[in-house]
């Protein structure tokens, strides 16, 4: 019998593979979690129903009893909801994170050679998107029931730009959050509440004179409250704070710009540390 010999084969040469950029590998996570919006447009009932309630509620409902001096209700009304809309922004961020680490896609991106902060920053913007269509959404039921910006585009952008800058800064609170809890459930009870007493213990829906004086002074040292009135007085929505009125509120552009910073600060070196932990048990 003649042996049968097998020709040897080559060396198979693989590419090089190389780890993609931070920018692109928080891209490609900011693109699934809006999928994930695509194929489940009942994730956006927060942000569009629940605005559209929030806004005729209040509106209708409890404006006809509630006074502003200086402005109409409707006016001072718009810019304390998407202040809220903003800080829950926190509790949406930290429930889909602890979801993500809950049923393993932080653990199998962990076996890819891509940036580990990349499921942070992807999950941060897309968390901003989600927030920013209840504000788009908002704005346009604002208009049909007489809000107005008054005191020009320049101003206007301003105090978007400034909504988004709290809502950003807020966000790695809600990361923190949602690297420390264990369950959805338990991060949505925490989040909510927190979130509750911080945006309504504020000018968000009524001024601060009618409160108590010891529940006033909360109220306006409250961060909350400094955002909504620098929207309140870059979209012309409300008289400037009055000379009673607390320093924050005196200086509510400045001191708002200050908070988020300082937030960004406190919780994003908080919130890494945190997931980092968290992704290695």
């Amino acid at each position: 019998m003649t042996a049968v010999r097998t020709p040897a084969l080559s060396p198979v040469t693989r590419p090089p593979i190389s780890p993609p950029s931070l920018l692109r590998a928080s891209t490609a996570i900011v693109w699934r979690n809006l999928l994930h919006i695509r194929r489940m447009p009942e994730m956006l009932l927060d942000v569009t129903v629940q605005s559209v309630m929030f806004v005729l509620l209040f509106a209708y409902v409890f404006g006809g009893a509630i006074a502003v001096e200086g402005s109409n209700y409707r006016e001072f009304l718009l810019p304390g909801i998407m202040v809220q809309t903003m800080v829950f922004s926190s509790a949406i961020v930290a429930m889909g994170l602890t979801n993500d680490l809950q049923k393993g896609f932080v653990d199998r991106f962990k076996s890819l050679p891509v940036p580990r902060p990349a499921v942070l920053v992807g999950r941060s913007i897309s968390s901003l998107i989600h927030s920013s269509i209840g504000v788009v959404v908002m704005g346009l039921t604002g208009l049909l029931i007489g809000w107005r910006i008054r005191n020009g585009v320049v101003d206007g952008v301003l105090g978007f730009l400034l909504l988004l800058l709290f809502g950003f800064a807020l966000i790695w609170l809600g990361i923190w959050v949602g690297s420390l809890m264990r369950t959805v459930e338990a991060v949505q009870g925490f989040m909510f509440t927190v979130m509750f007493p911080l945006t309504f213990v504020a000018n968000t829906f009524a001024p601060t004179e009618t409160m108590p004086a010891w529940l006033r002074t909360i109220a306006e040292w409250n961060p909350v409250s400094a955002v909504t009135q620098a929207c309140r007085e870059l979209w012309g929505n409300g008289p400037p704070a009055g000379p009673d009125a607390a320093w924050p509120l005196q200086n509510a552009v400045a001191v708002s710009v200050a908070w988020s910073l300082i937030f960004m600060a406190v919780f994003a070196p908080l919130a890494v540390s945190a997931f980092r932990r968290r992704s290695r048990d």
